[in-house]
């Protein structure tokens, strides 16, 4: 899909109180004001799935990151209109997590990453061992990783790395709209399910610490 850039991107980022343009590495309890667990989505797009996380969840912060600054004005521009105080986007790249957290993320949402579906770009994918060993330093304790994606060779090969990272699996789904599970579905999902795509979705957690 390609990609739209929007004038002045940055400027209306950075007049929105929900874009974060200081680094709270080991503080974020200052930026929230209170100690309450921090999920953290990579790839927030424009922002639907934490938009409504962040309401049905007041007692849970949110963070959503997204590396293109024209995508992420869509999710500002959304919530600019709501009162919400546990929902911040930034606008990095998952390569600069460990320059951002610190042991404090308690879990990470990937919903419809890029696949990057040739072979030679798999340690592009979110769930490469490249990235898991990022998240590994991120995270508070147990790491805890949801995963939706109607790409099924994205599928197969998280399983794969995450199996070989020791996670295990509290849920595999082939088929997430056969599944009565709680789920908040995101632009994407909408859209591939009204084009009859099946949802692969996991839940995978590792306890270690």
């Amino acid at each position: 899909m390609r990609l739209r850039n929007v004038k002045n991107a940055l400027d209306i980022l950075n007049d929105s109180k929900y874009f974060i343009k200081d680094n709270y590495q080991g503080k974020w309890s200052n930026l929230f004001k209170n100690n309450n667990p921090i999920s953290l989505e990579i790839g927030c797009g424009k922002g639907d799935f934490l938009i409504e996380m962040a309401k049905t969840f007041p007692n849970i912060n949110f963070i959503g990151i997204e590396k293109y600054e024209s995508v992420l004005v869509r999710a500002i521009e959304k919530v600019n209109n709501l009162e919400l105080n546990n929902l911040y986007f930034m606008n990095i790249d998952a390569l600069q997590l460990i320059n951002y957290f610190n042991k404090e993320i308690d879990t990470i949402y990937l919903n419809f990453s890029d696949p990057w579906p040739k072979k030679r770009h798999a340690k592009r994918r979110l769930t490469s061992p490249t990235f898991l060993d990022i998240y590994e330093q991120i995270f508070k304790s147990n790491p805890h990783i949801f995963l939706k994606t109607d790409n099924p060779i994205l599928f197969a090969y998280s399983l794969e790395t995450l199996s070989f990272k020791d996670y295990v699996f509290n849920k595999v789904s082939l088929d997430l709209a056969n599944e009565d599970l709680f789920n908040i579905p995101t632009e994407y999902e909408t859209k591939y399910r009204e084009l009859g795509y099946k949802i692969n979705y996991l839940e995978a957690v590792k306890k270690h610490r």
